[in-house]
C-alpha cells in the first residue's frame, strides 16, 4: 500500500511538472524571441519607418539579440555586437545608451491604431552590448507586437525579425 501511495504521489508531482505554465516564472509571455535584425537600407532614416518608428542614420549589424515581454509588460532585452555597418565608425557603437520601444496594433476610439511605449535609456559598450529590463505600460490589447532597440531620441538599430 505503501508503494501505491508513493507511485501516486510521484505521479501527481510529475503531472504538476508538465503542467502549463508550471515551470514559468511570472505572467504569461507575449512574445519571446532568439532572434533581432539590424537597420539595412532601405529602412535607414525616416522615409521607410516601420510603424512610425524611423531607422538609424547608417546600416547596423547584431551579432545577437534576444528577449521577451510578458502580460504585464515586463520587458527583457539583451543584444550583443550592435555596431555601425558602414561609415568612419565601422564595427562600433557610438552610442552611449539604447532604450526599447514596444509597438503594438490596439484600438483607439473604436478604431485600429498603432501605439508604442519605451523604456528608459539603458547604458550600451562600445562594442555594442546592452541588457534592457524594465516595464512598460502595454496597451489593451497589444496586438502584433514588434520590439525595437533603439537610440535614446528613439531611432531604431534592431529590431524582432529576421
Amino acid at each position: 500500500m505503501k508503494k501505491v501511495a508513493v507511485l501516486g504521489m510521484a505521479v501527481v508531482a510529475g503531472f504538476a511538472l508538465i503542467a502549463p505554465g508550471a515551470n514559468s516564472a511570472g505572467p504569461p509571455k507575449v512574445l519571446e524571441f532568439d532572434t533581432m535584425a539590424a537597420v539595412i537600407r532601405p529602412y535607414v532614416g525616416a522615409v521607410n519607418s516601420i510603424r512610425g518608428v524611423p531607422g538609424g542614420g547608417l546600416p547596423w549589424a547584431i551579432d545577437e539579440g534576444k528577449g521577451e515581454l510578458r502580460v504585464d509588460g515586463k520587458l527583457e532585452i539583451e543584444v550583443e555586437g550592435l555596431v555601425l555597418a558602414e561609415g568612419a565608425l565601422t564595427g562600433t557603437n557610438p552610442i552611449a545608451q539604447f532604450k526599447a520601444i514596444v509597438s503594438c496594433q490596439t484600438i483607439v476610439g473604436g478604431a485600429a491604431a498603432v501605439t508604442s511605449v519605451s523604456t528608459d535609456p539603458f547604458p550600451a559598450t562600445t562594442t555594442g552590448d546592452s541588457k534592457i529590463e524594465a516595464t512598460v505600460d502595454l496597451p489593451d490589447p497589444c496586438f502584433a507586437p514588434i520590439v525595437f532597440v533603439t537610440s535614446p531620441t528613439g531611432s531604431w538599430f534592431a529590431v524582432t525579425g529576421v
